[in-house]
């Protein structure tokens, strides 16, 4: 994905960025593991909670105070506002995570400048964590001393790789078993952890290529700026810097084109 010029500054929205993610986990806590939290079922047959429309709400509510200029594309109220700066955001990554009492789900937050994400948080607050990055000023995350600045890994072989693929049934019906066989096959560890955690571990260094399919913008813009300032690579499944191809393959960077010809070449080994 290209970055933005080198001149712009996105140090107000950053800031404004960290804002968003402490207004949602003010919203998400308290509704974490509670007995009488509210589910229904979407149109597409997902589960949205109270805790997700209450966060977006939340989320929605600072932006029009701070940013009423631009555009926001949210998970649960969908697209409003100028496309040209849009805020996208999944008020509550994991929700599956969140119904069961699993700490595994994550408020994600990005700005998008004409489809590019510059800016992403990540607060996953069951885990007291947080992730953030802005183009050109580096990946970071929270430590109980100071903010400690993320690389991936320095991993240069599939065959020493860790990878997260996310879901079996996610790639079988993509069509892409085969692929997903080949790779687990390859490499030396693979697991499902899921989520957004999957690129956060990435991130730091503890993976090196998280791959999954049928995503929204809103499930991994604010990935993007992490992984990327921390040193790694994000495209589609098929090689494209976009975030509209319902797929991604996120790597370290130094594996990123050895785990496309991986999967997309059934003979290279």
């Amino acid at each position: 994905m290209t970055d933005s010029p080198a001149a712009a500054d996105f140090t107000n929205d950053l800031a404004l960025a960290l804002r968003l993610a402490d207004v949602a986990d003010e919203q998400s806590l308290p509704r974490f593991d509670v007995s009488d939290l509210k589910v229904s079922t979407k149109a597409d047959r997902s589960h949205v909670t109270d805790a997700d429309l209450a966060t977006e709400r939340a989320i929605r509510a600072l932006l029009a105070q701070e940013r009423p200029d631009d555009g926001i594309l949210g998970e649960e109220f969908g697209t409003e506002g100028d496309a040209h700066r849009q805020w996208i955001i999944d008020p509550i990554d994991g929700t599956a995570n969140f119904m069961r009492g699993v700490p595994l789900w994550g408020t994600m937050i990005s700005l998008a400048v004409d489809g590019v994400p510059q800016v992403g948080v990540v607060s996953m607050p069951a885990l007291s964590r947080r992730w953030w990055a802005s183009t050109g000023a580096g990946a970071w995350t929270a430590t109980d001393a100071a903010p400690r600045r993320l690389e991936t890994s320095a991993v240069s072989s599939p065959d020493d790789a860790s990878v997260s693929f996310q879901s079996i049934t996610q790639w079988a019906d993509a069509g892409q078993l085969p692929a997903l066989l080949r790779i687990a096959d390859r490499v030396w560890r693979d697991r499902a952890y899921g989520d957004v955690y999957s690129y956060m571990l990435l991130a730091e260094g503890r993976l090196e290529m998280v791959a999954e399919f049928d995503v929204k913008e809103y499930d991994i813009a604010a990935a993007v700026p992490i992984v990327r300032e921390a040193g790694g690579r994000f495209t589609s499944f098929s090689g494209v810097d976009t975030i509209a191809a319902r797929s991604t393959l996120a790597s370290n960077g130094l594996l990123h084109e050895a785990f496309l010809r991986l999967a997309h070449s059934p003979t290279n080994t």
